[in-house]
């Protein structure tokens, strides 16, 4: 089956008569409960929710095996931490990953005890940090500045070594990139960026290809109240069926503005996976299908930068990124990250490209 079917269909409840497609949100915190609550599928609405299941039901065909959907993507990535390490136990980080992600284990889990060791996503270089992990931590593309390692190879290096291995796949999708079918143990993503796409919402996700674990995971979900809202699941699952639509324009705008900004003289650092010329392309042209949204590029200075964003009449200055709406930002603005101070983190919406290219050009001068 092809991405656009499985998108549209997947999650869908079997049909009945006079029922809609996908039911509408189950909004609810006590259900019916009568005698033992044992076998009984819907007890309490911290443990389980209708809505949620359906939504799970259609990450878990794109992921390839069990998903639990989290509030955020920050609570998805907390739920993996705090399954799977313990005070003593090391974990190995990309030292280019989301900030949040690097602050989360450097500031927390480090103060728990465990030992948090970083490297570049590029060039694979997590490899030489692995001895004693217990997981593996990858970020590709990485955010904000599109390297990319090889899972596999780094998956199987990992399991050699006894670790597990993490992907955070908010950047690509799993129409993009399916990390489970490439090695790693465990696929994680914010899905408030791309996979959603509407930029109205808050929610994240972990799918596994282990049931034991993942159970695990839900229960942590149980536990710590970590708990997605039933409107914000439905509009993902509702969102979710337009996601191969709306990624063959983006990434088709996102390689047409790469490489309109690599001809320009005065921009530097063109980063797009999907570029021939990037030196990502070779590993991601092997393990990705599409290459994303998110093009990332510098100017000459934070002035420049920000007289360049001032000039955009169709990008908007926003962070975040997959979202219908172009947007851009400035990233070195919220520090965390070894990048210049003219660096920008572009994300390709759905308008059309030939408008965003003339946009990105007139605002440049």
């Amino acid at each position: 089956m092809f991405d656009a079917t499985r998108v549209v269909r997947a999650g869908l409840p079997p049909p009945r008569q006079g029922e809609p497609f996908l039911p509408g949100p189950v909004l609810a915190a006590p259900y019916h409960l009568s005698g033992d609550p044992a076998g009984v599928p819907y007890t309490y609405g911290r443990f389980q929710n209708p809505t949620w299941a359906h939504f799970e039901n259609a990450l878990g065909e794109l992921e390839g095996g069990p998903a639990i959907v989290f509030a955020s993507g920050m609570a998805a990535v907390t739920a993996v931490f705090g399954v799977v390490l313990r005070p003593g136990d090391v974990v190995v980080l990309p030292s280019d990953a989301y900030y949040t992600t690097r602050r989360l284990a450097s500031d927390y889990f480090a103060a728990m005890g465990v030992q948090v060791r970083m490297a570049p996503t590029a060039g694979d270089a997590q490899r030489d940090c692995l001895d004693g992990a217990r997981l593996l931590w990858l970020e590709t593309p990485s955010n904000p500045q599109l390297d990319v390692c090889d899972i596999e190879a780094l998956a199987a290096a990992a399991h050699r070594a006894g670790a597990l291995v993490a992907v955070d796949n908010t950047t690509a999708t799993p129409l993009a990139q399916q990390p489970l079918a490439l090695g790693a143990d465990i696929s994680v993503a914010s899905d408030t960026k791309a996979l959603t796409g509407h930029g109205d919402l808050l929610l994240g996700h972990v799918a596994l290809r282990d049931d034991a674990l993942a159970e695990r995971v839900r229960t942590w979900r149980t536990q710590t109240g970590s708990v997605p809202g039933p409107f914000e699941t439905w509009l993902a699952h509702r969102s979710l069926a337009t996601l191969d639509v709306r990624l063959e324009r983006q990434c088709a705008s996102a390689l047409a503005i790469a490489r309109h900004l690599a001809s320009r003289a005065d921009v530097t650092g063109v980063r797009y996976p999907g570029l021939p010329s990037d030196p990502a392309h070779p590993v991601a042209s092997r393990q990705m299908r599409r290459f994303g949204s998110v093009v990332s590029f510098v100017l000459a200075d934070r002035e420049r930068a920000e007289r360049f964003l001032a000039r955009c009449r169709l990008v908007t200055e926003s962070t975040s990124f997959g979202s219908m709406h172009t947007t851009a930002e400035r990233r070195a603005r919220w520090g965390g990250d070894a990048i210049p101070e003219g660096f920008i983190r572009l994300s390709a919406g759905g308008e059309d490209e030939r408008d965003l290219v003339a946009d990105i050009e007139q605002a440049l001068g």
